[in-house]
C-alpha cells in the first residue's frame, strides 16, 4: 500500500489550505491524485492500520441490496452511518430516524426512482447482466450520482461512478474496475474505499467466472482534515507490511447467477489469510 503513503505525502506536499462544509478545515488537493493496485494475487488492504474488512463487507451488501436503512445495517455491528442517521439529520428531509433517503444502495438499484419507491432503473442488474452478454462493452457504468437527489440526503455520494472492464488475456477473462471519487476523506474514509471497491471486483469476478486484475482509483477533491493531521503523521511513521490474500470459501455455487449470484454472498465465504496490521489509530470523523 506504497500508493496510499505516496498519495498522502503528496496531498500534504502540494494541497491548499481549504474551508469546508464541517467547518473542520483541510489540506486539499484536487483532480491530481490517483492509485492503481493490482489485486491479481493480493488484496489491497491498509497494513499500517487497522482496517475492519468485515465492517467493509456488511456495507457493501447493505449498498447491493439496495437498503437505506442505518438500522439494518447496524443490526450487523456496523456503525459507520449512525451520524448521518441521527433524529435531527434525518427530521431535515422528512425523514424518520435512521432513513438515510436516497443513497448508494438506491442510486445503485433504482436509479431516477422517486423515493422511497423502488421503481426506478436497476444499475447493478443491469452491470451482470451486461457482463455477461457484452462483455467487451466500454458501457459497464455505475453511477452513485443523481443530481435530482444529491440535495435530499445528509451526505451525498462521495465515491460517484464505477467502470469496470473485461479483458481477455491468456484464454481467460479478467476484470478491472476504476472509480471516480469526488470527494475523499484521505485518513478515515478512503482506507475503506479501497478494500471496499477492490472487494466488489473480487466478488463481480468470482460471480462472472473471471479473475480480477486492477483497481483503479481516481479523485477528484482529495483531503486531510486539520483535526487529522497527527493521525496521518502516526500512519506515515509506520512501514507498510506485505498485503493479504483473499479467496472465497464455499461460494461456487455463485457463479453464474448474475445479480442473485452477488448478493448471495455471505461474510462466511470470505478467508483473508496473512493480515498483520499494525493497531488502529483514532481520529474523528467530519459531519
Amino acid at each position: 500500500m506504497k500508493q496510499y503513503q505516496d498519495a498522502l505525502k503528496q496531498i500534504q506536499a502540494e494541497g491548499i489550505s481549504h474551508d469546508d462544509r464541517t467547518k473542520v478545515g483541510t489540506t486539499s488537493l484536487f483532480g491530481e491524485v490517483q492509485m492503481t493496485f493490482d489485486i491479481s494475487e493480493k488484496f489491497p488492504i491498509l497494513t499500517t492500520k487497522k482496517v475492519p474488512l468485515r465492517w467493509i463487507f456488511e456495507e457493501l451488501m447493505w449498498f447491493l441490496r439496495g437498503d437505506t436503512d442505518n438500522q439494518s445495517l447496524e443490526a450487523t455491528g456496523v456503525t459507520i452511518w449512525k451520524e448521518w442517521a441521527t433524529e435531527e439529520q434525518t427530521a431535515r428531509f422528512g425523514r424518520s430516524k435512521g432513513d438515510l433517503g436516497p443513497i448508494y444502495g438506491y442510486t445503485w438499484r433504482n436509479f431516477g426512482g422517486k423515493y422511497p419507491e423502488k421503481n426506478g432503473f436497476d444499475q447493478i442488474a443491469r452491470l451482470m447482466k451486461d457482463l455477461k452478454e457484452n462483455p467487451n462493452s466500454r458501457r459497464h457504468i455505475v453511477s452513485g450520482w443523481d443530481p435530482a437527489e444529491a440535495d435530499n440526503v445528509a451526505l451525498p455520494p462521495c465515491h460517484t461512478l464505477f467502470q469496470f472492464k473485461v479483458d481477455a488475456i491468456g484464454g481467460e477473462q479478467h476484470l478491472s474496475c476504476k472509480l471516480y471519487q469526488r470527494s475523499a476523506d484521505f485518513f478515515l474514509g478512503v482506507p475503506f474505499n479501497i478494500s471496499s471497491y477492490s472487494l466488489l471486483t473480487y466478488m463481480v469476478a468470482h460471480v462472472m467466472g473471471m479473475k480480477p486484475r486492477k483497481f483503479v482509483h481516481t479523485f477528484g477533491d482529495a483531503h486531510i482534515y486539520s483535526n487529522h493531521e497527527d493521525a496521518v503523521k502516526e500512519l506515515l511513521s509506520r512501514e507498510p507490511k506485505e498485503l493479504p490474500t483473499l479467496k472465497f470459501i464455499n461460494a461456487d455455487h455463485l457463479i453464474g447467477k448474475g445479480v442473485e449470484g452477488l448478493l448471495g454472498f455471505k461474510w462466511e465465504n470470505i478467508e483473508l489469510t496473512g493480515y498483520e496490521p499494525y493497531g488502529k489509530i483514532e481520529a474523528p470523523v467530519a459531519v
